[in-house]
């Protein structure tokens, strides 16, 4: 023995210099320990390799059933079948097994336990296994089956519905949903339009049964792992509780209500002239509006014709175009794969095939297998629509590098695909850009700065649109999922909402019997996270005021991306990161500022002193109003 040495010490020379040298630094024996600080680091590497390993198998596991599921919910999604939706369920059924297995909810509740050992990254893929676990935990797998059964069955009775429209000769037509949007868009027929819009909610009334017994499955599986109700889980993937989130919700509607409020009162002015009628007092009939829930309202500004330059393109065009934008910005050209296993047009009658009508982006395999649902039609909006979709394209191949681990390959939110789709679909309508690639008419080059903000205003996902996601969806689903809306009362429900919200009344008397909420896509095969749109299309104006501004130098409400590679790089450092950063900070880093509406608010200002003008000596609002 060491003639320093003394019974019972344990640590090296080594350790005790480290303590004499914290000790010099104004740090206390207390306080810095040498075999304490030996044992944390020990235990730190112990709990960081642990957590390696785990990941790495669970990894292993969970990728090719999650690519098998996606090839599979594909299928069913394009042609619809008996058969696809049966594979559907299998293929779900399996990642389930992985993703909520008892083990792993053991194993990841126990690691995040241990939140200081463990490194950021670390912790993020933790808590996204977690979440997961939550929409199937292993330790209820009947109620996960049945949820798994249900929600494919309700996607089957979606997806393959056939309208039908009796007409006054007593024909009977089953018109697409396309053709359905293109009477409400065109038609000035009080008549026709309210035939056909009673005709796009007749859906709901099969969907009614379905979508209350995934309610309540849905809230089974939440609740497993400790959740309040399924929005609760959905609302937990940005690190908020729901009542920050309605909170953030609400104060986006606040910010944005007096410029609605005025085109609220415009809207239906024009409306009343143009089809002949009074003026509604207060809320408008849904049926006089061109959209099937007002999420929109195109259609409005007449005298300048977005359509007219598509006719006569062919078919690829409107995708070919959306890509050469992200070539010009720098993006690498999509994969062919995109090409061949794309489903971009509406489906030949013909064939009989059935597919869903919602434009979806597709992630197959988390890497470059990506892929775009569509219908799409030669005009302007599915021109937008298609640069739209790009962008969630671009988004999953940026962070699919090795870089970012699989459980990261997200966006920073949910919120940012949606925002950065709405961004470039923002960028796709403004008139330098169109002017450059051949796309602005005459009449659109020589049209006022007010009549193009209207258009944005009433037709994309801006001011009109709000009400819509941060307001019905976001307060209808929340209601629904946490037992605040009665089961016989879901109609009178959703229609409390959208009055309030959006001003909107139905044309007549709803019947609890129908279910007017489950028409809408989301409801059933993308429920609890409408929020999302709303907080993309603030998300958006923030990002294009700063590259509009701080890039580009030039005027938000007229410039043009095409072509700058400044632009792109701004993009592909935000894209690039996937899930890897809090989102709260990657907004500051790329803006200087967390989420506000001032810039959405800022770009409207125009549009808002036009607005009042017009609108002087009339009413605006309704006795329903938030």
């Amino acid at each position: 023995m060491q003639a320093d040495e003394t019974p019972g010490r344990t640590d090296s020379p080594l350790d005790r210099r480290d303590f004499l040298k914290a000790a010099a630094l104004g740090a206390t024996a207390a306080a810095f320990p040498a075999s304490r600080t030996t044992a944390a680091s020990q235990a730190a590497a112990s709990a960081s390799t642990e957590v390696d390993a785990f990941l790495k198998e669970y990894v292993a596991k969970w990728v090719p059933l999650e690519t098998s599921a996606s090839q599979a919910a594909w299928a069913a999604s394009t042609d619809v079948s008996e058969a696809h939706t049966a594979a559907q369920v299998t293929a779900n059924q399996a990642v389930n097994a992985v993703v909520g297995d008892p083990d792993v909810i053991e194993k990841v509740t126990r690691m995040l336990g241990r939140k200081a050992e463990l490194s950021d990254l670390q912790l993020r893929e933790l808590e996204k296994i977690r979440l997961r676990a939550a929409e199937a935990p292993g330790t209820l797998p009947d109620v996960v089956k049945a949820r798994v059964e249900a929600e494919a069955k309700q996607s089957a009775a979606q997806d393959g519905f056939a309208y039908t429209v009796t007409k006054p000769d007593g024909s009977v037509e089953h018109p697409s949903a396309n053709k359905i949007d293109q009477v409400l868009l065109a038609s000035k027929d009080l008549e026709e339009r309210k035939t056909y819009w009673k005709a796009s909610k007749e859906i709901g009334a099969p969907l009614r049964p379905g979508l209350l017994k995934l309610r309540d499955l849905r809230n089974k599986v939440a609740q497993g792992l400790g959740f309040s109700d399924f929005f609760a889980l959905q609302v937990a993937d940005y690190g908020m509780t729901v009542d920050a989130m309605l909170a953030l919700c609400d104060r986006m509607i606040a910010e944005t209500r007096p410029l609605y409020l005025q085109l609220h009162t415009w809207a239906k002015h024009q409306l009343a002239k143009r089809y002949g009628v009074d003026v509604p007092a207060g809320p408008i009939p849904a049926h006089w509006l061109s959209n099937r829930w007002g999420q929109n309202w195109p259609g409005f500004v007449e005298g300048v014709d977005m359509d007219a330059p598509f006719k006569g393109k062919p078919k690829e065009f409107i995708t070919e175009q959306a890509e050469r934008f992200y070539v010009s910005l720098g993006f690498p050209k999509l994969p062919s794969t995109f090409w061949t296993r794309s489903d971009l047009f509406p489906a030949d009658p013909a064939t009989g095939r059935k597919k869903n009508s919602h434009a979806s982006a597709w992630h197959i395999d988390l890497d470059h297998d990506v892929r775009s649902l569509m219908s799409i039609e030669p005009d302007n909006q599915w021109f937008d629509t298609a640069h739209h979709e790009l962008g969630h394209i671009y988004y999953f191949l940026s962070y699919s590098t090795p870089e970012i681990p699989y459980l990261l390959r997200q966006g920073a939110n949910r919120a940012f695909h949606e925002g950065v789709g709405d961004l470039i679909g923002l960028a796709a309508g403004q008139r330098p850009y169109l002017k450059q690639v051949g796309l602005l008419t005459p009449e659109a080059q020589a049209a006022s700065t007010e009549t193009f903000l209207l258009s944005s205003a009433l037709e994309g996902s801006s001011i009109v649109f709000l009400p819509w996601a941060a307001g019905v969806m976001t307060r209808f689903e929340r209601d629904f999922y946490s037992g605040a809306i009665a089961d016989d009362a879901l109609n009178a429900g959703w229609w409390a909402r959208v009055g309030k919200y959006q001003g909107i009344v139905p044309p007549e008397d709803r019947p609890e019997t129908l279910c007017d909420a489950a028409t809408k896509t989301h409801i059933n095969d993308d429920p609890g996270q409408y929020y999302d749109y709303a907080i993309g299309t603030v998300l958006k104006f923030q990002l294009h005021d700063h590259i509009a501004r701080e890039i580009l130098k030039q005027d938000p409400r007229e410039c043009n991306y095409f072509g700058n590679a400044k632009v792109g790089e701004f993009l592909r450092n935000i894209l690039k990161l996937g899930a890897t950063r809090d989102w709260n900070a990657v907004l500051r880093e790329a803006t200087g500022e967390g989420l506000t509406a001032r810039p959405l608010v800022a770009y409207f200002e125009p549009l808002m002193k036009w607005l009042e003008t017009e609108n002087k000596g009339r009413t605006a609002g309704w006795p329903e109003q938030a």
